[in-house]
């Protein structure tokens, strides 16, 4: 979804299948061009200081494209090696209606509650067509589905939220992310979509890119 298409997430059509040939022990050969299926800061952000690779997801729970996209990267993360750190960023293009699911996204994370509702806020506003961008909404919502509403209220409303939602903002300024959704590696590259492809070729963009941080190249 691009900043100025709130409706839209523009994807390319998949492309070939990607292989790699390499010749005795020289590296082999790259499938991906910086530029065309991938960007290179040009100012390197922060890292980690536990010495692992992040991986960050920028998206939005309106986003249709990062809805499709979920149960893909789902599997892919949960696989990743143990020296690469996962995470999920929402983004706002402006105030309503992206702070309120930035604030949704970072209530259901300080309660522990991403793993289980997650993906049911997707299916809530594509399928159940709900806005979830107030809070009686949002309440109604995550009650029904067994969260304690008074909690979630008070959490929702934190300080800490808030101040996960101007750190969101921050670091989707350092990529410069301007659509999702997006994958930032490293604070050093970002590819997507509409970069690599497909949402798939996204992923085998992304495990390029971290092999390249790995090999600090």
């Amino acid at each position: 979804m691009k900043r100025r298409e709130f409706s839209t997430c523009v994807m390319a059509s998949a492309v070939g299948a990607v292989t790699l040939s390499a010749s005795g022990a020289a590296q082999a050969q790259s499938p991906f061009v910086e530029g065309t299926h991938y960007v290179k800061l040009s100012q390197p952000g922060a890292v980690p200081s536990d010495g692992k690779i992040e991986v960050v997801e920028f998206f939005w729970y309106g986003c249709p494209h990062c809805h499709a996209f979920e149960p893909a990267l789902d599997a892919w993360q949960k696989k990743l090696p143990i020296d690469v750190a996962f995470r999920r960023v929402p983004v706002a293009f402006r105030e309503e209606p992206f702070v309120a699911h930035q604030r949704l996204f970072y209530t259901l994370e300080a309660m522990g509650l991403v793993d289980t509702m997650h993906r049911k806020v997707f299916s809530a506003i594509f399928l159940d067509k709900l806005r979830l961008d107030k809070l009686p909404e949002i309440l109604a919502f995550v009650t029904k589905n067994g969260v304690d509403g008074a909690k979630f209220s008070e959490v929702f409303n934190s300080f800490s939220v808030q101040t996960k939602v101007r750190q969101a903002k921050q670091l989707a300024e350092v990529y410069r992310i301007d659509g999702v959704p997006t994958l930032g590696i490293q604070a050093r590259f970002y590819t997507s979509g509409s970069l690599a492809g497909s949402p798939e070729r996204t992923l085998a963009v992304a495990d390029y890119l971290i092999d390249r941080s790995r090999k600090k190249i």
